[in-house]
């Protein structure tokens, strides 16, 4: 009988022990990461989940992996680590660290392409973005890209916005998203356009919102801009826009136009040619894509700017003119 008692006595006491013992080491893995400050931690191929903890521990982010360790035959589906990489916060506790590796959330980065800005001008954004990679294959991954679009370039086909990606991403692949968001609000834009247009195609538009996108920062200007140059194609006028002269001079611009710049033939002069330039010649905005399809109905055929960034629409050169010494010249 006594060693019956003895017996539960003991059984008590190594059940007390035990609760104890998990007690201990869940309060451990819920214990806050050994970190004062976001850091960046990249889980690669091969590594397992125990091998990871032990590193942690050697880099003192954690001070213990036992109770891990015990968590992870608990919940074997923690051991289910993503290759990528993470973000580990101060709030963190050991056991979120495993919750996050096993579910695959890398941390996100962001590049923000702004509209306005040219292919060139693009491509050197991408290439400073230290998560962005480009490969010997980028080049003829374009090429397959832009085969299937008019006049075979990429320019003002890609939409301007914040893209959100996991490190070491290719640029084509954020290349490619950017193409297809601007297809999407290009169709949209193109099956809601206004009627009697001088466009014979979405692209045309896409190459007038391009220059209403460097015409202006203005936003609620925009469609009066797109107005004006409405009303000159159907005139059959020239449309007389620098942004296009300087697009086609390519490198040698120097932030000055000259007289013999504006008289010096290339297909981007639309002071010498007739028409739309033969392709975008930037990246446009949704607003600028908006105001392109659906221009804003006045007589206005001249604008100049005022100085401020706004500017001051006329209906004949004569009014244009005296707005040009007002403001131009200062006269």
């Amino acid at each position: 009988m006594k060693i019956v008692k003895w017996l539960s006595f003991l059984a008590v006491l190594l059940g007390i022990g035990f609760v104890y013992t998990l007690f201990h080491f869940d309060k451990k893995v819920h214990q806050p990461l050994n970190i004062t400050e976001a850091t960046v931690y990249q889980v690669k191929s091969g590594q397992s989940a125990k091998g990871i903890l032990n590193r942690l521990r050697d880099r003192g982010i954690i001070s213990d992996t036992l109770g891990l360790k015990i968590r992870l035959k608990l919940e074997p589906e923690l051991a289910n680590i993503k290759v990528g990489t993470y973000q580990l916060l101060p709030t963190m506790s050991a056991l979120d660290l495993l919750s996050l590796f096993s579910s695959g959330k890398e941390l996100q980065f962001s590049i923000s392409l702004v509209e306005g800005l040219n292919w060139r001008e693009w491509l050197s954004v991408l290439k400073s973005h230290p998560q962005i990679t480009f490969s010997d294959e980028f080049n003829q991954q374009l090429e397959i890209l832009t085969k299937s679009l008019p006049k075979q370039s990429i320019e003002g086909y890609l939409l301007p916005d914040t893209y959100y990606f996991v490190a070491q991403t290719a640029a084509i692949d954020i290349v490619k998203r950017a193409h297809l968001s601007m297809q999407s609000y290009l169709d949209m834009a193109w099956e809601n356009r206004a009627l009697d247009l001088p466009y014979d195609s979405a692209f045309e538009g896409l190459t007038m919102a391009s220059i209403i996108e460097k015409e202006t920062g203005v936003a609620d200007e925009r469609p009066r801009i797109a107005g004006v140059f409405v009303n000159r194609l159907n005139l059959n006028m020239r449309l007389q826009t620098d942004p296009t002269v300087i697009y086609g001079m390519g490198e040698s611009f120097d932030g000055d136009i000259r007289r013999k710049d504006l008289k010096t033939a290339t297909p981007y002069n639309t002071y010498v040619i007739k028409g739309l330039p033969p392709t975008p010649i930037a990246m446009p905005s949704k607003l600028a894509i908006d105001a392109a399809f659906n221009p804003l109905t006045t007589d206005d055929l001249y604008f100049v700017s005022k100085g401020d960034g706004s500017h001051k629409f006329s209906t004949t050169l004569k009014d244009h003119n005296l707005a040009v010494r007002k403001y131009q010249l200062r006269k």
